[in-house]
């Protein structure tokens, strides 16, 4: 006699079971990305390092660093200096940020991705 039930059969449980263990795995998982990348530092630079920018994987700022020698660029030098250098670590940490999401949802069947 077939197992009618709710179309679940024995096997669609464990299957079910797989992956409700599989999302609590990835959710551990998430957790202990979100404070590695919290405790990362990220640095971008511009001048050929003449303006540094330090944030977390996470995108918070965390210091800048401007030279001597950036200083005597001027003010409008400068600026441009310290905006490059923000791009710069900002790209670094959203690249830094997708591969490890991506190595995280590594093997994962998403449906519509």
């Amino acid at each position: 006699m077939a197992d009618k039930g709710f179309g679940f059969g024995l096997g669609k449980m464990k299957q079910l079971a797989q992956a409700v263990q599989k999302a609590q795995q990835v959710q551990e998982d998430a957790k202990r990305l979100q404070q590695e990348l919290e405790e990362m530092t990220i640095e971008g630079q511009a001048g050929g390092g003449m303006v540094k920018v330090t944030m977390s994987g996470n995108q918070e700022p965390r210091g800048v660093e401007i030279s001597a020698e950036a200083l005597n660029e001027g003010a409008d030098v400068l600026s441009d200096l310290v905006l490059a250098a923000m791009q710069d670590a900002y790209r670094s940490s959203t690249e830094t940020m997708r591969e490890r999401m991506e190595a995280l949802t590594a093997g994962l069947q998403l449906p519509g991705m």
